[in-house]
């Protein structure tokens, strides 16, 4: 296995674009890349899928236990040539003070070299006691290289060699200057995303221009030479074993999945998770088709409704059909932005459009967050999908979640039926989430599907079961 952890000093290093830019550079020299990237993020695993050619899984110590991170990352760099974990914020950053939920601990523990992305706008001689500092504060960190990023020119790139050079035993891999080809469009929930930019072919013009920076700025060979380096240690390799399946018989159901450039924040390995389950995942576009696809549930997840207000209000034949769909009973399930499509209504930025109207409530966009990071919910026992086989049906779940919303409800109907407290994070409306209208269950709160939270399993048995009762 080869592989290698792209980390930096700190947020808004350049590290995204150069992990995207380094995929694309490596598949253009006819590698097989497989992403991953650490923490609760839709948007840059939406870029790197692009520059792959193939998903990229997230790793969250948060939402898994360390034996489900081992097994995503083993058996989904099965096969490829190299994978390329980008992690998030600083390579020693985090919530616990102890670092066990930073960059470097889960670099630590997937025996990764780490690749520190620097933004040395405004240094010169500093980063040597920068990169130092970093080499030396865990030695379980092996710090395999440097990329100096928005370098100021030949004669600064000449200082930060030298001082690198003198002072430390660094390796620097690459010097990449201010490029505007290195900026990706940015708006009020940070990247714009892949999935959005593709409709007009932007985004695989900025993946191209990314390619071009790194595979003229970067040392590709010497990259390719660390990520080889890589040894999945035993424990991990052990953990990554894929857990056998289950080969009873179940009848299949069919879900309808919003899936355009308004609505694209699934993670793949719960999409999977519905083919294990029984389920077929039929797409339909909310913004250019009329009528939704035959199915027996629906599904809408995160997204960018907002931006999009008018082309969603406009198509008023495909909402018809879900208003009506689910007054009638379809069993549906929607995240954060589907939460908001189904709304009486969305306000953004002094725009008001009309919505599906299932949901007995109106949207208002602001301009700062109203739920940010990660969320514990605790169900209420009134959760209208059937519980886990083996789980006491009266014994409350916690639940670890995330959310990241600038939206908030108004004029929600009285007396709403929730059907998860809030025990950590806002939700709908600072105590609870998760609101049940008739067979839609819909929130805020962006769930992965795991041993503790398997929530793919629980809506695909309790569309099965509307199935069969009807």
């Amino acid at each position: 296995m080869a592989y290698l952890y792209i980390a930096a000093a700190h947020k808004s290093s350049g590290k995204t674009s150069v992990s995207i830019g380094l995929t694309a550079a490596l598949v253009r020299k006819g590698l097989t890349v497989q992403p991953f990237k650490k923490g609760p993020d839709y948007i840059d695993p939406l870029w790197l899928a692009r520059a792959a050619g193939r998903p990229c899984y997230n790793l969250d110590f948060f939402t898994q236990t360390h034996a489900e991170i081992a097994r995503t990352f083993a058996t989904n760099l099965d096969g490829a040539d190299i994978g390329l974990i980008e992690g998030n914020k600083g390579l020693f950053d985090g919530v616990d003070i102890e670092g066990s939920d930073s960059n470097a601990a889960l670099a630590s523990m997937l025996a990764a070299p780490v690749v520190l992305v620097i933004d040395t706008g405004g240094m010169t001689r500093g980063i040597a006691p920068l990169i130092r500092g970093y080499v030396d504060f865990d030695p379980a960190v092996n710090i395999a290289g440097v990329i100096l990023n928005k370098v100021g020119g030949a004669r600064h790139e000449t200082k930060l060699r030298g001082a690198l050079e003198r002072y430390t035993d660094a390796r620097v891999l690459g010097a990449i200057g201010r490029d505007s080809a290195l900026e990706i469009p940015e708006r009020h929930l940070g990247l714009v995303p892949a999935n959005e930019a593709s409709d007009s072919g932007e985004s695989d013009t900025k993946i191209s221009s990314l390619a071009e920076v790194i595979s003229t700025s970067v040392d590709l060979d010497r990259i390719i030479r660390i990520a080889r380096t890589a040894r999945l240690p035993e424990q991990a390799s052990l953990s990554g074993k894929p857990k056998p399946r289950s080969s009873k018989p179940t009848p299949a159901v069919r879900i309808a999945i919003a899936r355009d450039a308004a609505f694209g924040f699934y993670y793949p390995d719960d999409l999977e998770a519905f083919t294990r389950a029984g389920a077929e995942l039929v797409s339909f576009d909310t913004l250019r088709d009329s009528k939704l696809p035959e199915a027996n549930g629906l599904l809408i997840g995160g997204g960018f409704p907002e931006t999009h207000l008018d082309a969603l209000s406009e198509n008023d034949s495909l909402m018809t059909e879900i208003r009506q769909a689910l007054a009638a009973g379809l069993p549906a399930y929607a995240e954060c932005g589907g939460l908001m499509y189904l709304s009486r209504s969305i306000w953004w930025r002094g725009k008001k459009r009309n919505m599906v109207g299932t949901v007995p409530a109106d949207v208002v966009v602001g301009r700062r967050p109203q739920g940010r990071g990660y969320m514990l919910v605790e169900e209420t026992g009134i959760h209208p999908w059937p519980r886990s086989p083996g789980t006491e049906s009266s014994a409350p779940t916690t639940i670890p979640v995330h959310e990241f919303h600038y939206a908030r409800l108004q004029n929600l109907a009285e007396n709403p039926c929730f059907a998860q407290r809030v025990l950590r994070g806002t939700g709908i409306d600072g105590d609870h989430d998760g609101l049940v209208v008739n067979k839609l269950l819909a929130g805020f709160a962006h769930h992965r599907n795991t041993e503790a939270n398997p929530w793919v399993e629980r809506f695909v048995e309790f569309v099965r079961e509307n199935r069969l009762s009807g």
